[in-house]
């Protein structure tokens, strides 16, 4: 029998990027819900729709990403990525199975240049990556089944992000200017959905925090400056410092994840975010 697993936030980059991996996984029977079909935030909408459908696993892909607006926000933000956790990881833990919850770098406070381990001191310095924390520690500490991914600087074919925004302003400007001095490693969210499915795919699981992100590092300039090469754009790009492009929300200056233990635990390959990058834009240009 396939094992059922559920997908939250099934209308977001990650939740439509499981859906286009999951003709691969036969052995996973998807279903997926967004927000009209089940509101997380609800907790007597949770234990319902709980006490009538029974999963083998839950893939939490709800997010409030809007990392500036939280700043203004706090509440929404919290509603979304704390307390839907809060109720997320109650309904898992009583029917006894593994919570996959999706955090992000934005745990850290960026002041350390090496790789960021899973056990490393979390700092977060804004709303959003403190919001995202609190789930974090939320889902631990009610379901001992939850496994908590942190990624990073997620982009798809789907949604709003880096990638998409870059592809229209070439269009639209002759000249951008890009930060150059927070450094890190996009996420091509095929490949993160594809990690998952993988691991759902094992007899055993293991629990606890894993990093994942595509293998490398950049900047945002050189993100943008492999977009405007693949993309084969004209377009002018400016290497300018976090300093003269203030926004509402802190951003760690420097969050590259170390996937060392993604990769030995559950035997996954990672590819490389050029690579992922190139093979992305395939769909988009």
């Amino acid at each position: 029998m396939p094992k059922k697993i559920l997908v939250t936030g099934a209308n977001g980059q990650l939740g439509q990027s499981v859906k286009e991996i999951s003709i691969n996984y036969p052995g996973l029977d998807f279903t997926f819900v967004s927000r009209d079909e089940l509101d997380i935030t609800n907790q007597s909408a949770i234990v319902a729709y709980f006490q009538a459908n029974q999963f083998d696993a839950v893939i939490n892909c709800a997010a409030y990403t809007a990392v500036d607006l939280a700043e203004s926000d706090v509440d929404n933000a919290r509603l979304v990525n704390a307390t839907a956790t809060h109720y997320l990881a109650e309904a898992t833990a009583k029917q006894a199975i593994p919570f996959i919850h999706i955090s992000t770098d934005y745990v850290f406070d960026g002041t350390v240049s090496t790789p960021r381990l899973e056990t490393d001191k979390v700092n977060p310095i804004g709303v959003y990556g403190q919001t995202k924390l609190e789930g974090e520690e939320l889902a631990l500490a009610i379901n001992p089944k939850t496994i908590i991914i942190r990624t990073a600087w997620v982009y798809s074919k789907y949604g709003k992000n880096f990638v998409k925004t870059m592809l229209w302003l070439f269009k639209e400007k002759e000249e951008i200017g890009v930060i150059n001095d927070q450094i890190g490693s996009p996420t091509n969210a095929v490949d993160l959905a594809d990690a998952i499915a993988q691991m759902l795919s094992k007899n055993e699981l293991v629990y606890g925090i894993f990093n994942y992100s595509n293998e490398g590092e950049c900047s945002w300039f050189d993100f943008a400056s492999k977009i405007k090469e693949i993309s084969n754009s004209n377009i002018k790009i400016n290497p300018i410092p976090t300093t003269a492009y203030p926004t509402p929300a802190k951003r760690p200056a420097y969050s590259l994840l170390n996937k060392t233990k993604i990769k030995a635990t559950y035997q996954i390959s990672i590819p490389n975010w050029e690579e992922s990058l190139k093979k992305e834009l395939t769909t988009l240009l």
